[in-house]
């Protein structure tokens, strides 16, 4: 492949065509970042905080025409791709008011005259970013990699390269220097050269286990840190005493958002029988409600899927589940980006649709006999990324949390990132934390420092 072909996945256009780098060209832009970095991590926190703040306000006084271009590249509806710059801007903000706090040094007592942890930049941290959340994926890991001093190298799926680039001219433009931040348009392999370049420092990488397993394993073999966020198949459990009233429309948005496109969207629904078949009607109500068409419409819900082999993907993971036995009770059709949104019964936990990640509108609704079925086939899965749990007794529920292997648990709402808490699975979903304290000291040296003399330190503002 020597180019890069973006097209809208709803009228099937050709957007653009981009040149790939070489490794020439590549290898230039990690000297770039080092050369940065080595000025970068000496700036203050005060000094980073403006520039992140003035991000933030490029990102609110742009947003629709970014939000537009998110939609024409991967098919997000407008009212979500505008919603998903939005929260750019907020984990901008987030970062540049909290990251000083999150990274001060540290004391600790010993019997040192003093000691401490000091909390220092690695330096150059390449992001392998996909499609679904083509501004957010990349925002929540620039915002805190800049505030905390290290720099970044984007390598991003090809069919959002509209948006990548769009990113790091919005952090130039937002005053940062060149070389903080860069999107290399990279194929697979020079992705694997750049892995083993000593200046880089390390990996983060949102997408497929198999994208994951890959790339870990390259920087696993150069000794680079790495942070995986993969796939999800998350439980979306409806308990007995649940409020139905409360909880269909989370139930819908849950799993059809962005198309149902999503590491962390519901992926299967496990109902307690004595309600299955009013959960089932209400829900199957509401999702006939979805609008599907234009993504550019703002009446629009439910848009195309953002590639046709990822659609024919899906129809594959839905005929194998028919196939052993399961109904569709609504939608099941495809043809090309196009999905119809559909809702699944008679599954069991063998289901290919309860067994695999599910990338796209489809809802398997599984019967759980009583509340003690329910949650242990939730957890009876190689994916942990996260739960819902839905139940007006939510203390009985926070008294049973060890049953959840995943890296979270909502109760009575769906699964989401939100700056403030840290995200991140366990299994096949990946290792590590994004956002929050624990996302920002990811790519951190926590350096110890003893000090043990016999007289006063002449100077007791070496603490930041």
């Amino acid at each position: 492949m020597s180019q890069i072909i973006t097209k809208n996945p709803y009228s099937h256009k050709t957007i653009q065509k981009y040149a790939l780098f070489s490794q020439k060209t590549m290898l230039q832009a990690l000297q770039r970042a080092d050369d940065r970095f080595n000025f970068w991590r000496h700036t203050n926190f005060d000094e980073r905080a403006d520039l992140m703040y003035q991000l933030a306000r490029l990102l609110k006084k742009q947003k629709r025409a970014l939000a537009e271009l998110i939609t024409q590249e991967m098919g997000k509806t407008i009212n979500e791709s505008v919603a998903e710059i939005e929260k750019c801007a907020w984990v901008c903000e987030y970062y540049a008011e909290h990251a000083g706090d999150f990274l001060k040094d540290r004391i600790i007592s010993t019997d040192a005259q003093t000691s401490f942890i000091r909390h220092e930049p690695m330096g150059a941290v390449l992001a392998v970013m996909p499609w679904n959340y083509p501004f957010w994926q990349v925002f929540r890991f620039a915002a805190p990699a800049l505030m905390a001093g290290n720099v970044g190298l984007l390598k991003h799926a090809s069919n959002v390269t509209g948006c990548a680039l769009k990113i790091a001219e919005l952090i130039q433009q937002a005053g940062f220097e060149e070389g903080c931040f860069q999107t290399l348009l990279i194929d697979h392999d020079l992705t694997a050269e750049l892995i083993k370049q000593p200046k880089l420092k390390a990996v983060t990488v949102t997408g497929s286990e198999a994208a994951g397993r890959k790339i870990a394993a390259k920087a696993g073999k150069n000794l680079k840190k790495t942070v995986l966020e993969l796939g999800g198949s998350n439980a979306f459990v409806v308990l007995a005493d649940a409020n139905l009233d409360n909880i269909i429309n989370t139930a819908v948005t849950a799993r059809f958002q962005n198309t149902g496109q999503s590491c962390i969207a519901a992926k299967r629904f496990i109902v307690e029988a004595s309600i299955y078949d009013e959960f089932l009607e209400r829900f199957k109500n509401k999702v006939e409600q979805l609008k599907c068409g234009d993504p550019m419409d703002e009446a629009t819900s439910l848009g195309p899927m953002a590639r046709a082999d990822l659609a024919e993907e899906l129809a594959d993971q839905l005929q194998r589940s028919v196939q052993q036995g399961a109904k569709i009770l609504i939608g099941g059709e495809q043809s090309k980006t196009r999905f119809q949104a559909t809702i699944v019964t008679n599954v069991t936990v063998n289901t290919p649709l309860m067994q695999e990640e599910t990338f796209g509108p489809v809802a398997p609704v599984f019967k759980a006999k009583d509340d003690e079925h329910a949650l242990k086939v939730a957890a009876a899965t190689r994916y942990g990324l996260g739960v819902t749990v839905c139940t007006r007794d939510p203390e009985t529920i926070l008294k049973q949390l060890h049953r959840f292997p995943d890296g979270a648990v909502f109760i009575n709402e769906l699964v989401k990132s939100d700056p403030r808490l840290p995200f991140g699975g366990t299994g096949i979903s990946g290792y590590g934390r994004e956002l929050s304290r624990p996302g920002i000291k990811e790519f951190i040296n926590q350096k110890t420092v003893y000090v043990k003399t016999g007289q006063r330190l002449r100077n007791d503002n070496f603490m930041v």
